[in-house]
């Protein structure tokens, strides 16, 4: 479904969008409002539902690193293209894993390679369900790596407007200073329909309603692998506001992040809005 901004007040809006869309919005009335506007604000900042509504996909170039990648025997990324669709969870590698091949996401249910002839070259059905075994602990394979690489980075890059698909629970929690002041902070559950690090994660906006942290589980790579996920360095590409530096930190325990190992480091080179 495609959602029209309405002249009026923003609590309005957000109520529409409720009915339409159901969301799910925790506490009473006016944590309700709360964490609709908070939603509505956050996608007015990122560039505005009119635009994302006039968006096919994006098509991405950029490099990621960090221990994660050392730890599961993963090559690091550098200046890789890819590309996202704005509606579905569907994700593609360019020229990955090798030159010529096509490393594709299709939500929960599939990832695959294809080669430069549109020919599967491997694939792998309920590919999350892979990771329980053994193996994952200790090295990933392809298909495993464009799981959680692919999902992963669609969450990255679809959100905030990501929070307006239907099923999802959004709170208001308790504000937290950060470097840049305080954050308001929404707890938001997620549909099991979407793939994503945990079902349960934690968004912090500034008072420009840029997000500026994720909390989360990463839980293929294990139940105990808490993490900080920063947000820096927002550019704005034609009308997209995106932040190009991501730095994920363990958060064993407490809101502290450790200093380090960087678990992965995200950097975002370039975006462009394919349209509709």
């Amino acid at each position: 479904m495609v959602f029209e901004r309405k002249p009026g007040n923003v609590n309005c809006i957000a109520l529409r969008l409720c009915l339409l869309q159901d969301f799910c919005y925790g506490g009473d009335l006016m944590g309700t409002s709360n964490a609709m506007q908070i939603v509505l604000e956050a996608v007015e900042a990122a560039g505005g539902l009119d635009y994302w509504n006039s968006i096919e996909k994006l098509e991405v170039e950029l490099s990621a690193s960090g221990f994660l990648f050392t730890a599961k025997r993963r090559p690091v990324l550098h200046h890789v293209r890819v590309r996202a669709n704005t509606r579905d969870p569907r994700f593609i590698f360019v020229d990955f894993p090798t030159l010529g091949q096509t490393g594709e996401l299709i939500g929960n249910e599939l990832v695959r390679i294809l080669d430069s002839a549109g020919h599967t070259v491997a694939q792998r059905e309920n590919p999350r369900a892979a990771f329980h075994g053994i193996r994952r602990q200790f090295a990933w394979d392809d298909l495993d790596f464009i799981y959680f690489g692919g999902y992963a980075t669609w969450n990255y890059l679809t959100t905030p407007f990501l929070l307006l698909r239907k099923g999802f629970l959004v709170e208001v929690l308790e504000p937290m200073k950060g470097p840049l002041g305080k954050f308001v902070r929404l707890q938001v559950t997620f549909p099991a329909d979407v793939p994503t690090h945990s079902r349960r994660q934690i968004y912090c906006f500034d008072d420009q309603r840029l997000l500026r942290r994720l909390d989360y589980t990463a839980e293929v790579v294990g139940g105990w692998a808490h993490a900080a996920h920063l947000c820096e360095e927002y550019r704005t590409f034609d009308r997209l506001t995106v932040p190009t530096r991501r730095r994920v930190l363990p958060l064993p325990f407490g809101s502290r992040p450790l200093p380090g190992p960087t678990l992965v480091e995200l950097e975002v080179h370039h975006v462009r809005a394919v349209p509709r």
